[in-house]
């Protein structure tokens, strides 16, 4: 894509509107804009049904806005196919979530590997690449261990790893912490901000203060809008 952006991610007055059984229509976002820059740590907060979840699915590239425009490396994808949609999260955008979504039979190795193999990376470059995403998230020592053999922490960490692997211009991490524990939480968090202070920009989508508290902008949303965005001065050490 270009390079000749001010702004990874630029929402120009982003709404989100669903259908409804009787005509109606369900307003899930209505006029967000938010521009985030090469390097930050933003999370996005707000309560059940806030509308932070379809935001970060048009963050994502994972569905389009009703109006408004969306503009991902200076270039406007808001009304991409799900073709060029796939293409752009397949080759710019790192993805964790809260379930983890990997193969639990496969080993660690495998499973950080796989999108390498639909991004058609040669074998040659594999096994380094593997090694290296595995050293960052200081699990190199269980690369041939099944996915369901290891602990929770350790799972995510692993879906850290495979997000880094076809270097993504950003990290969208959606509720990356909701199925562990506070302290494998915050050692979780302590890695994303190891991976920021090396110059990756990272989204984190979360409903916990204390989460938040690890980034260095933190954004809420309530009923569809931005009703705030603030630097966060605790993001630096926490």
């Amino acid at each position: 894509m270009k390079n000749d952006y001010k702004y990874i991610i630029d929402l120009q007055n982003i709404t989100k509107r669903y259908p409804l059984e009787n005509g109606e229509y369900y307003q899930a976002i209505n006029g967000v804009s938010l521009k985030i820059a090469k390097g930050e740590f933003v999370s996005i907060m707000g309560p059940s049904g806030s509308g932070k979840s379809t935001t970060m699915h048009i963050l994502g590239a994972l569905d389009t806005p009703t109006s408004g425009k969306y503009i991902f490396k200076g270039k406007d994808i808001s009304s991409y196919s799900n073709d060029e949609l796939a293409k752009i999260r397949n080759k710019e955008i790192g993805f964790v979530f809260q379930t983890f979504n990997l193969l639990p039979r496969t080993t660690v190795f495998k499973n950080v590997e796989r999108p390498m193999i639909y991004g058609r990376v040669p074998k040659s470059e594999r096994i380094d690449r593997v090694e290296n995403a595995l050293r960052l998230v200081r699990l190199e020592e269980k690369a041939n261990i099944l996915s369901n053999k290891i602990s929770g922490g350790q799972i995510q960490r692993v879906a850290i790893a495979r997000a880094l692997i076809m270097d993504p211009s950003i990290i969208l991490a959606d509720e990356p912490t909701g199925n562990l524990d506070t302290k494998t939480a915050h050692e979780i968090m302590q890695i994303l901000q190891n991976l920021n202070d090396q110059g990756k920009t990272i989204i984190v989508i979360t409903h916990e203060p204390d989460i938040a508290d690890f980034t260095k902008r933190k954004i809420k949303i309530v009923d569809g809008k931005i009703i705030s965005d603030t630097k966060n001065r605790k993001g630096d050490s926490v």
